[in-house]
């Protein structure tokens, strides 16, 4: 758990789910590695919303892994830490997040990606599959404020849903 101290506030939020969502995504083979269905996804999602950047992120204990990666340049790699950006308070919050500009949340105005990769906005919704685990998000980002809105948010929400059936496809044996 990581605090800001000159605002004590949480910044990464307590996750005692993560080990068994690691041990979930290993059985399912997931999180580990570029999936080029993962990244067909993110593609189309950056497509669908308009996004300069969109990912497919899975969540252990240690980190985060974009699995699917749609980036309009190389600042963002593959990998994150645990306690930079929002996708871990959407996974440890169970729902979606809108952020239309991170500088108006104080709680968010502080994440390292705001400074090291000029994240200005966030648009997120949890992956949580038959089990009632959550596995990760799929989410976008912008270096501008985005005004997202109500569309934004049922747009992530039902590509979050389409992501969710497509892996219980794979688990079934259908992909």
């Amino acid at each position: 758990m990581m605090y800001d101290t000159t605002a004590h506030l949480l910044l990464t939020p307590v996750d005692k789910e993560a080990p068994s969502r690691a041990r979930r995504l290993r059985r399912l083979g997931i999180g580990l590695r570029p999936d080029l269905a993962f990244d067909a996804f993110a593609d189309r999602l950056a497509v669908v919303t308009g996004a300069p950047y969109s990912m497919v992120n899975f969540i252990d204990e240690n980190r985060q892994f974009f699995a699917g990666l749609h980036a309009r340049d190389d600042t963002v790699s593959r990998y994150m830490a645990r306690d930079h950006g929002y996708c871990p308070h959407v996974v440890v919050r169970r729902k979606a997040l809108v952020l239309e500009d991170v500088r108006d949340y104080p709680r968010f105005a502080g994440n390292p990606v705001v400074d090291e990769i000029g994240i200005r906005s966030y648009l997120g919704a949890p992956l949580i599959d038959r089990t009632g685990t959550a596995l990760g998000t799929v989410c976008v980002v912008d270096v501008e404020p985005r005004p997202w809105g109500r569309s934004g948010l049922e747009t992530i929400k039902a590509m979050a849903a389409e992501l969710i059936e497509q892996i219980h496809r794979r688990e079934d044996g259908g992909i």
